[in-house]
């Protein structure tokens, strides 16, 4: 039987998604690098990130910010089940 997958910890992501205004949201997996982009603008074009401890890069360009890359994502929702 194939594993049932939930969708709560993402839920938890809208009130910021509403907050950032952008209109769209693309998100994209990476299964094989175990990465998640979630871009605000097409194309970001982004000229500046932050990295931070938890593996999370914030991509800007200028002061807005345009995407989030989130590394090994698998492992993150493995915790919150």
């Amino acid at each position: 039987m194939a594993e049932r997958v939930t969708l709560e910890p993402m839920v938890g992501l809208l009130p910021l998604f509403k907050e950032l205004d952008t209109g769209n949201i693309w998100i994209d997996y990476d299964k094989e690098a175990d990465v998640l982009y979630v871009s605000f603008r097409r194309p970001q074009d982004a000229d500046d990130s932050e990295l931070t401890e938890e593996g999370v890069i914030y991509r800007y360009r200028g002061e807005q910010l345009v995407g989030i890359t989130i590394l090994n994502v698998s492992k993150r929702f493995a915790a919150l089940r």
